[in-house]
């Protein structure tokens, strides 16, 4: 029987790249049989665009407040398992996958489901504009018998045992989250993938798809650095960048490399006041204020979750498919006009 793979893109006030990420992810050698967007209450027109009617076959769930990446690839992962995948093939919007992605990621899950290995995610391999690898995953950390890394078995064939990756193109099948639960929705933003891609992977590794490509539009590029960053705007998020790379380290990391984080934000906060960047040094500061409480939540697919808080519409083509075109609940969600089950 065929596996029922759901695509889901994360989006915020990017009107312009998710219509190339869209034009991408319709393309695909081996179609999704769901799509659906996130729409993480933008303003830029981005409603307007999604139910114009390009693209008829596609879901839009606006959330009523920006919950932040986190929040977003929360409700994602949430929506596309009710809505019944078997795999859910998550992005945000300015990955552009290669047409044959998908479908290499599933021909990558058959090969080690024919060997008999366990996985929890697949993962693309991801290049900048430019051509760059970027979105490096960590290798796995697991060791055979022999007492060596087994991250090189499958080499050979192009895949690579991994642990720590980012929501860049990544396949998690539904018993993945069944097991381990979602991402990390009070996280907001910048470590979320991190973390869950740890904890799903505790028991079996994830695998890099080495011919399943993407191009991630990183615009600015680079890493995550406060020290380089001039957008205020981002330079507010750090604090969360901190606390969560530091709940992480806690959870899933040594105690050394944790203390090694401690004292490296520490030196951060007074290189940012000798350079009398004092709104940089207090974000710091929050970040490591914060990450001493900091206990979040794991949510899990059949725990509460608030379905009012996020909304469904449908593209204009598919109104006639639609018995009630006034206002109606199902399952909690619900939009003027557009109504449908999930």
């Amino acid at each position: 029987m065929k596996n029922k793979v759901i695509g889901v893109i994360l989006t915020y006030n990017r009107k312009e790249l998710l219509k190339r990420c869209l034009k991408a992810v319709h393309s695909q050698t081996r179609p999704c049989d769901m799509v659906l967007v996130i729409n993480n209450a933008s303003a830029d027109g981005t409603l307007e665009y999604l139910t114009s009617g390009k693209y008829p076959n596609i879901k839009v769930y606006t959330m009523k407040n920006n919950v932040g990446a986190a929040g977003g690839f929360n409700a994602g992962f949430r929506l596309a398992y009710d809505n019944g995948a078997d795999y859910v093939w998550m992005m945000d919007d300015d990955v552009i996958p290669n047409s044959e992605a998908l479908e290499k990621l599933l021909q990558a899950d058959e090969f080690l489901d024919n060997k008999g290995m366990k996985r929890s995610y697949l993962l693309s391999t991801a290049y900048t504009e430019h051509g760059q690898v970027c979105n490096t995953p960590q290798v796995s950390n697991a060791r055979n018998e022999a007492g060596y890394f087994d991250w090189p078995e499958q080499l050979e064939q192009g895949l690579v045992a991994i642990g720590s990756g980012t929501f860049v193109s990544i396949l998690v099948p539904r018993s993945t989250l069944e097991k381990y639960g979602l991402p990390i929705s009070s996280m907001y933003i910048w470590g979320e993938d991190a973390e869950f891609t740890l904890r799903i992977t505790q028991e079996q590794p994830g695998y890099l798809v080495g011919n399943s490509h993407v191009v991630h539009l990183r615009h600015g590029g680079g890493t995550i650095s406060i020290v380089a960053e001039s957008n205020p705007t981002r330079i507010s998020y750090y604090k969360n960048f901190i606390r969560n790379n530091l709940y992480t380290s806690k959870v899933y990391k040594t105690r050394r490399r944790t203390i090694s984080i401690l004292f490296n934000n520490v030196l951060l906060v007074l290189k940012m006041l000798a350079r009398r960047e004092n709104h940089k040094a207090w974000v710091i500061t929050l970040g490591l204020a914060q990450s001493f409480w900091y206990k979040p939540k794991v949510d899990y697919v059949n725990s509460t979750y608030d379905y009012s808080c996020v909304s469904v519409s449908f593209p204009k083509s598919d109104l006639a498919d639609t018995e009630d075109k006034t206002k109606m609940t199902c399952s909690g969600i619900y939009q003027q006009g557009y109504a449908r089950s999930i």
